[in-house]
């Protein structure tokens, strides 16, 4: 198996966990927090498109993110600016109410250009050296296994928190 190909893979079974957890939410259940400083779900799934743009157009490919390319800044009414991440506390607690559809609909888009980004790469694409801010120099390879990982992490934190308002398995 090429390495794109388990990539693919990967992501396909993220984006399954990831429906999973999400399916039936309410708007509240998206946009609620178990505390004053914790994330909610609404901003974990933005926080993971984000990632992921940020990863691949932007560090990989050097190039302009969807976020910015497809203006999905001005369809959710977010800054352009807005990465995603190192929120404050006043940021999370002021982050906008957004539907589970326009979330959805822009990871959809990020995960569309990192799939057609894939396809075609052979095993020694991923040996090409880049430079990512706090980490170095690092391969391709390991910026995608970063991805996988980091999406992979945060289903269990939309599954705990799912799990706080729900209760196990509901």
């Amino acid at each position: 198996m090429e390495t794109s190909e388990f990539i693919q893979d990967e992501l396909e079974r993220v984006k399954q966990g990831i429906s999973r957890v999400i399916t039936g939410l309410s708007p509240y259940e998206l946009m609620w927090r178990p505390g004053v400083e914790s994330n909610s779900i609404g901003l974990i799934l933005f926080h993971l498109a984000r990632s992921e743009d940020g990863f691949v157009q932007g560090r990989i490919l050097n190039q302009l993110q969807i976020w910015e390319v497809e203006k999905w800044y001005q369809k959710l009414n977010m800054s352009v600016s807005d990465t995603g991440s190192s929120y404050t506390p006043e940021q999370i607690i002021t982050f906008p109410v957004l539907t589970l559809e326009d979330l959805m609909n822009y990871a959809e888009a990020v995960r569309v250009r990192t799939l057609q980004y894939l396809k075609g790469k052979n095993n020694a694409d991923f040996d090409k050296i880049i430079n990512m801010p706090r980490r170095g120099d690092t391969t391709i390879g390991a910026v995608f296994s970063l991805i996988v990982v980091h999406l992979a992490q945060h289903i269990g934190d939309i599954a705990y928190i799912r799990g706080m308002q729900r209760g196990l398995n509901k």
